[in-house]
């Protein structure tokens, strides 16, 4: 457990406490453990990889306002997280919401993203413009049911979290889908991740006020499966023109959004060739 930001976040944490720190940002619906294959590889290649429960999910605290959801705040946590272990840089990755909170870290402390790593979402502009595509705009249109306070957590929740389960697919496996839904199912905690979208897509937040024109100046790799079903082609390739650093997007051909589970070996590769700049 560290201090950061004003709250108490639970970590999973591994390797030299010398090594280079890794933090690794979870999505919906999971939690810390969707990085431990990669927490383990980043280990044993000598860096200190931490991956957090974000605010609201786990044995993380959870704010109970929606506003206290919103980017800014999910952004400052992970440099909370960073200061915690006594750095003032570090090698940044994130997957779906996660990812989001990435982008925006980067843009936000430049000075203290060594290089970003990002899975499944492109660069919130790239996003953005994603959205004027209708294609994009079908991928999304879960986001509407999410919105519904009280609607939202009854569907995901009736016949035992059938759907919630569903969410998470077939790919990871069964007792770590467990664990997330156990985690969510606590009081409060499956509004806390519904938040994330509340607190920032909200026709009062929508995807435009997302949208940033800030160039990312890190070092930066997206992978991206050709198969996802929430996030397209579009906002990948878009990617390219909102990084002045290095850039690679690394299409991962048959997969789809869980690539910590689906890719795992591909994504250790990524963030531990990262390691080296």
């Amino acid at each position: 457990m560290v201090q950061a930001n004003g709250l108490r976040f639970r970590v999973m944490a591994d390797g030299p406490a010398s090594g280079k720190l890794v933090v690794l940002l979870h999505g919906f619906p999971e939690g810390a453990e969707s990085w431990s294959k990669q927490v383990d590889a980043l280990a044993r290649a000598g860096a200190l990889a931490v991956a957090p429960d974000m605010r609201g999910y786990g044995l993380t605290d959870a704010p109970e306002n929606v506003a206290d959801y919103a980017l800014p705040k999910l952004v400052e946590d992970v440099a909370g997280i960073i200061k915690a272990f006594g750095r003032s840089d570090a090698h940044i990755a994130g997957h779906d919401w996660g990812a989001m909170v990435a982008w925006c870290f980067a843009i936000a402390h430049p000075e203290m993203t060594k290089t970003l790593t990002v899975l499944s979402v492109g660069h919130p502009g790239a996003l953005a413009d994603a959205m004027h595509d209708e294609d994009q705009r079908a991928r999304s249109r879960y986001i509407d049911l999410f919105l519904l306070e009280g609607k939202a957590e009854h569907v995901l929740q009736e016949d035992e979290s059938r759907r919630l389960r569903a969410m998470l697919g077939g790919a990871i496996p069964r007792a770590v889908v467990d664990h997330f839904v156990r985690s969510l199912s606590r009081p409060g905690r499956l509004t806390a991740g519904l938040n994330y979208y509340r607190a920032n897509l909200s026709p009062d937040h929508s995807w435009t006020s997302l949208r940033s024109d800030a160039k990312v100046a890190a070092s930066t790799t997206l992978l991206w499966g050709d198969r996802d079903p929430a996030l397209g082609r579009f906002q990948a390739e878009d990617t390219a023109r909102h990084v002045i650093g290095e850039f690679r997007l690394q299409v991962l051909e048959g997969a789809g959004h869980w690539l910590q589970f689906e890719r795992p070996d591909e994504v250790s590769r990524s963030l531990v060739q990262g390691l080296s700049k």
